[in-house]
């Protein structure tokens, strides 16, 4: 081997053990950074001429990657809206909040807060895709194209009239023929406005009453808001108490309003027929009988503005309204890739897809190849600072050998040029 092959080699040796400490500085810096994926180096020998020469001159030159498949430890956190993966799998985040194709790409950063637009940006700027889903929660669509960038923004809870009243009471069985109890429901409207209404249960034979619905009225107020149809429900009693007929069956009432709100048809649930939940009769043992009411409830709700967001376990994105309604608006996907190392970084912890990883396969948390999403949570960078520590010597003691050997090739250039003088 002559002396400027051994010199070559040696400088690759200095070369390849710079780049090994500067991802070892690299790694070291972001100990502490969200989902940061280790820089891995590896060596390999270098040869310049054939090996069948014993003068070939050799070198070593490196390679970088990163260790895609190493989990982080996930730590809890006190942000509702910052997410994990727990397994394999990335979040789809997207350069703009225009979500095309071309512009998606992977991060393990789910250090995720709403911006001034509503939008779901992490730490690093990208934008959280999802799937939308429709107002019984479910996704709506699928893969690459039915992906949508998360906004929060406008979110409201339209109003939902009243459907069914449902009433738990006992009737006084001791009641004297003709004798009335009133009891009160609220209905809402189609804008969300809630009216009263007044239950006059009328006992008109042995085992047998009448409902009758009264007008809606302001709870406020007490001014009439609208009208109920001109409707009267028969219940009669078997001799244990129980419901025996109930007529009409179902047993409705439409109630018009003079704020412009649409006519509502509301069932009035009674209870089953031979059942228990609903209306029963039995004997009050009071001295003056009356109605007791266990619950009467109704199901509209009036209209909600956004209160609060959250992503749940699954990674569920899920809003509260002021009405105490709560509504899943997106579902978070997880993306996995069969060859992950074959990524590309194109900034900080995120990174994009390339041939050699492969198109990505997008499930929902925990489906298939998918890791769960955990919520509350970040996951930590995967350095190893003891590790590192541990290769920073390796690679300052090789360094210093190389450097060796520079300087022995130079002292022996000077003997060479000493003697030639």
């Amino acid at each position: 081997m002559s002396l400027s092959a051994s010199l070559s080699s040696a400088v690759s040796g200095l070369t390849a053990q710079s780049a090994a400490l500067s991802a070892i500085s690299e790694n070291i810096a972001n100990s502490s950074t969200t989902g940061y994926k280790t820089k891995e180096t590896s060596f390999e020998a270098l040869v310049s001429a054939s090996m069948k020469s014993s003068a070939a001159a050799g070198g070593v030159t490196t390679s970088l990657s990163r260790a895609m498949s190493v989990q982080g430890t996930i730590s809890t956190s006190a942000t509702a809206t910052n997410l994990a993966i727990n397994g394999s799998g990335y979040f789809i985040v997207a350069d703009s909040t225009t979500g095309v194709t071309s512009d998606l790409a992977y991060t393990r950063n789910g250090n995720f807060s709403t911006d001034a637009s509503g939008y779901l940006v992490n730490s690093e700027g990208y934008y959280l895709q999802g799937y939308p889903t429709d107002e019984d929660g479910n996704v709506v669509g699928g893969g690459v194209s039915g992906l949508a960038t998360i906004n929060l923004s406008n979110l409201t809870s339209p109003a939902e009239a009243t459907s069914t009243v449902s009433v738990s009471a006992i009737l006084p069985a001791e009641a004297e023929v003709g004798a009335s109890f009133i009891s009160t429901a609220s209905v809402v409207d189609s804008l969300g406005a809630t009216h009263i209404i007044d239950q006059t249960w009328t006992k008109t034979a042995t085992n047998t009453w009448t409902l009758s619905t009264g007008d809606p009225y302001s709870a406020t107020t007490g001014a009439t808001t609208g009208s109920a149809s001109a409707s009267t429900i028969t219940i009669t009693f078997d001799s244990g108490g129980l419901p025996a007929s109930i007529s009409p069956d179902p047993s409705d009432v439409t109630f018009t309003f003079t704020n412009g709100a649409a006519a509502a048809t509301v069932d009035m649930n009674l209870g089953g027929i031979g059942g228990s939940s609903g209306l029963t009769q039995s004997d009050s043992g009071a001295t003056v009988p009356g109605i007791t009411v266990n619950t009467i409830s109704s199901d509209g709700i009036r209209a909600g503005a956004l209160t609060s967001v959250a992503i749940n376990d699954g990674g569920q994105v899920e809003a509260t309204f002021s009405n105490g309604l709560t509504k899943t608006i997106f579902q978070v996907p997880v993306a996995t890739f069969a060859n992950a190392t074959g990524l590309t970084q194109i900034s900080g912890t995120t990174f994009k897809a390339t041939n050699l990883s492969g198109s990505a396969t997008i499930n929902l948390s925990g489906i298939g190849a998918s890791g769960s999403i955990v919520a509350s949570a970040l996951v930590g960078s995967t350095t190893d600072t003891a590790t590192e520590f541990n290769k920073m010597i390796v690679a300052q003691q090789a360094y210093s050998a190389a450097s060796q050997v520079v300087s022995s090739v130079k002292d022996m250039f000077d003997t060479l040029i000493s003697v030639v003088r």
